[in-house]
This record gives C-alpha cells, structure tokens and sequence, in this order.
C-alpha cells in the first residue's frame, strides 16, 4: 500500500518519472519526449529534452499542442481538452507491469482532429482498458496546424510528423522500462493520426521502430504542397507579414490560432478547401507514402489492421446542417464531388443507380469518401495479402443523423463507452458487446498480430462491427470487381461485400464498368 501511495517510479532517457497507480494500473502523464517547441526552436524539428534531476511527477496530463476550439456544432460532439504550457511534446504510459522483464506488447496511439486539433487528454482514449488487458498503452501529442505542418521557404517540413518520429524513438528505446517490448511496438491512430502512421510507416528514418499498424479511418497519404502553401500565404495576407517561419513566430500566438481558424473555416474531408497535411519534402517524406508502401519494398515485415466506418461522411455533414445545404445544392454539390473525386458524370450516376433512394447528400459523401479513404486502404490490402486484416464499422449511434459516422468507433476500440465523452457521440447505451469484440480484437492484434479473422486474400475477408454479433463479409473474386456484386435486375448488391449491403465501400472504376456492360448507366445524373 505504501508502494501504490508513493506511486510508481521509472526511469527514462531524460530522468525519472514518477506516475500512480489507478485501478491498479500504473500511470505515467505528461512524459516529455523533446523540448519545448517555442523560442528559437519554433518551426524547427524536435531536439531531445534537458536532462532533469531527482524524479520528476508524472500524475498530471502535460500541456496540449496550441489549437483553435472546435465550431460550436462539433463541439457538441467531440471533445478537446486544452491544457496550457509551452511543453507541449509529451506522452503518456499506461502498464500493467512496471519494470523490466514484463515484455508486453505496445501499443502507441496518435490522435485525429484533421492536424489541427485534438490531444493526447480527450477521455476516449483513457489506455486503462488496454493495460487492463495486457499492453501497454503510450499516448502522443504532436504539434498542430500551421505550428506542425506550415509549409515556409526558411523552415523544414512536416515539424508535426517529425514529432511523431521522435516520440516513437523515445518509445523503441525507453518502454522496456515500462514493461514493455520494444520489438512489439504497434502504432495505431484514426482520421489524421492514420494518416500520420502511412507516412511514418513508408519514412525511411522509420524503418524497424513499428512491428504492426492499425489505420482507422485514415489512408496515406501526401497533401498538395501548393495547398498547404496557399493556407500559409492566407493567413499571412490577413497577419500582414510575410510567409515566413521567421514572421510567423513573431505574431501573437493566439492571434495566429484565430487566424487559421478563420482561413480553414472552410475546409471539409467531403468540400476540400484550405488545410494543413503531410507533404513530400524529399527527406522524412520522399515520396508519396501509399505509392512506397505500395510499390516498394518499405515496411514489407509490418502487420495491418485497416478500416472504416460505413457512415464516415456524416460526421462532416451533419453538424450544423451541411448535409441539408449540399441536398438543396444537388446537381451543383454534385459537380464539386466529381471535381474532388476527378471524375466524370458516370460516376455519380453509377452510385445512384445501385443507390435510387440516396439523396445527394448521401451520394456526394460516399463518392468523395470511397475515392478519399476506402479505396486507398483497399489498394493497401492488395499490395499486402496475408499481412493486412480489414474492418467496417457499421453500428449507428443513437443520436439522430449520424449513423455510423466519422470517429464513432473509438470509445469502442478503447472500452471508454461509459465516459461522458463518448456518450456525446454515441448516444446513450452504447453495447457493451460491440466494445468487448473491438477492443478484444485490437489487444490480439498487437499481442500476435491475428485480430481474430482471415487475413485479406483474394475472397476479401472484411470484419463488420455492427448491430448484432460481429461477422465475416467477403467480396466477389473477380478483381475488376473487387468491391461489389451489383444484380442487374434491382442494381442492388446481391451480397454483402466491403461493409453492409446497403453502404460497402464502392471501388469507383468497378461500379461504372458493371453498369456500362449491363446498360444500366441512367441516362441523366
């Protein structure tokens, strides 16, 4: 009892840290891994943290990467603590087993929040089940926006990915400490943190640090450079200096988040418009991270567990009545899907004719996200048959309008259902049962890399967590086909392939095809 009141003590690079015990699991917040971004490092790739002496308190989340709050729309919905401090490069543990010698499996979690929000603090990803069930659990904030991912002629690239690089060395050469295993480090994150792992995973500086990788929701991906700079060059027009780090770091820092948040009010996964993301800078990122992790030999050894939610869309749109106003936008909302998609009229026609009752809200967002996420993840599992495992999620949360949308399934894949904050997008009474079959499948993953289906092949395994016991859908074996069974009769699915029958992933080439050879293409869109 005297241990637990004192609370655990480990030692790490840099000193060591005192944590606590919760529920019997030991704790360790607010971990730096890099010093403070700011001053003269601002803009600048993370160097190690100062050496400190005696043991340093680690009860108390460290301080989160400075970012604008959420719209009041999504506030309602997602939850992002802001924790104030300039040492904002810090992680947190949690362990069953303190100590060497335990070699745990690990588990390290990058958040989402589109690269501009979201923290290592939200309640939903609490690691206290996961440590509960055997891994040890690292949690990892990273500089955001315009601080972790501007674009300036005078700075490096990708500050917020090499963030990410830096925490996972900390990771690979300090967890044994924690009990962990340093040659069973699997990296998983959702939306932008997914994003986050395909680069990482395809970054030569990357190479032997992950054993295993699960993408949620998430595909890799590189941005636009000249995006990413136009997003710069706004905000520096409305700051009225230069497009520089060397300006930027000069302007208040609240004044900058106030002005990214009014640049990129705009910007949307379905609409496009100015962002901040991972770009090609010929170093972390020398090439676009899908094409090596599909083309080349990068990563070849690492285990993958990928999916989607089936409603992802509806997270973008239905806060604030976007998927109302793209409804009333019809042919013209439909016009700016096929230019993000860079496709022509057949495309949407394709959907609409094995979807007749689809609004165009719900034609638009399951266009831009098949051609966004669900195809770039299926090209993955293509390129890595036997190493990859795909999921849906397709349980509908039991708030009006969401469905199964975007981030629902992460109190799910973290047992955290019974906090508020989960319950904020998932409604009251979320199923137990579903948490236990996701949860339980990501522990098995990163203890032996088998969640509990068939690896991807050339039938298509795909686990669907939906209403209902979990279960196995497979696609068609033709592979120009590969992602739907279309009936010529009702041009409807005549299975369940990737996802539910109703909403499976659409592998767009496939879909015009099948129509064209039956003659099913209506004649107007």
């Amino acid at each position: 009892m005297a241990a637990e009141q004192a609370g655990p003590v480990v030692g790490t690079p840099y000193g060591a840290v005192r944590g606590r015990y919760e529920s019997g699991i030991a704790v360790f917040r607010g971990v730096p891994y890099a010093a403070p971004p700011f001053g003269p490092r601002r803009f600048r790739p993370p160097v190690p943290p100062e050496r400190w002496d005696g043991v340093r308190d680690a009860v108390d989340f460290g301080a989160t990467a400075p970012k604008p709050p959420y719209s009041d729309a999504f506030a309602k919905l997602l939850s992002d603590p802001v924790v104030p401090g300039d040492d904002c490069l810090n992680l947190n543990v949690w362990t069953p087993e303190p100590g060497r010698g335990a070699r745990l499996p690990v588990m390290v979690w990058l958040h989402g929040g589109a690269l501009t929000r979201g923290s290592s603090a939200v309640p939903v990803y609490d690691g206290h089940a996961f440590a509960r069930d055997g891994a040890v659990l690292v949690s990892v904030n990273y500089r955001l926006g315009v601080e972790g991912y501007g674009l300036f002629p005078d700075a490096p690239a990708n500050p917020g990915l090499r963030d990410q690089l830096a925490a996972l060395r900390w990771v690979h050469e300090s967890i044994a400490a924690f009990g962990g295993d340093p040659d069973r480090i699997t990296l998983f994150g959702q939306s932008a943190g997914a994003i986050s792992i395909g680069a990482l995973l395809a970054a030569p500086q990357a190479q032997g640090l992950v054993r295993r990788a699960v993408l949620q929701s998430g595909p890799p991906e590189a941005f636009d450079r000249d995006k990413v700079r136009r997003m710069v060059r706004r905000m520096a027009t409305r700051l009225k200096v230069p497009a520089t780090a060397e300006a930027f770091a000069a302007v208040d820092r609240d004044l900058l988040l106030r002005t990214q948040a009014d640049v990129g009010r705009l910007s949307s996964p379905v609409l496009g418009g100015p962002t901040f993301g991972i770009v090609i800078d010929g170093e972390l990122v020398p090439r676009d991270p899908l094409e090596a992790l599909v083309e080349g030999q990068v990563a070849r050894d690492v285990d993958l567990l990928m999916g989607w939610t089936r409603d992802e869309y509806r997270l973008w749109l239905v806060p604030g009545g976007l998927h109302e106003r793209v409804d009333r936008l019809g042919a013209v909302a439909l016009a700016g899907a096929m230019a993000r998609c860079h496709c022509g009229v057949e495309v949407p026609r394709g959907y609409r004719a094995l979807h007749p009752g689809a609004g165009t809200a719900e034609t638009v967002g399951q266009l831009v996200t098949d051609h966004l996420l669900r195809y770039p993840l299926h090209r993955l599992a293509d390129a890595r048959p036997g190493h990859s495992h795909v999921y849906e999620f397709a349980w509908p949360s039991n708030l009006p309008g969401l469905g199964a949308c975007h981030a629902l399934e992460l109190g799910f894949v973290f047992d955290t259902g019974d906090a508020p904050e989960a319950a904020k997008l998932a409604g009251e009474g979320a199923p137990q049962d579903l948490a236990d079959a996701m949860h339980g499948a990501w522990v098995r993953f990163a203890a032996d890399g088998d969640p509990g289906w068939p690896a991807w092949d050339d039938t298509h395994p795909v686990r669907i967590f939906g209403e209902g016991a979990p279960y196995v859908a497979h696609g068609p074996r033709d592979p120009e086909f590969a992602l739907w069974a279309a009936d010529p009769a009702t041009r409807e699915p005549a299975a369940p392939v990737v996802g539910t029958p109703a909403r499976g992933a659409v592998e767009l080439r496939s879909v015009v095809r099948r129509l064209r050879r039956t003659g099913d293409v209506p004649k107007s869109s």
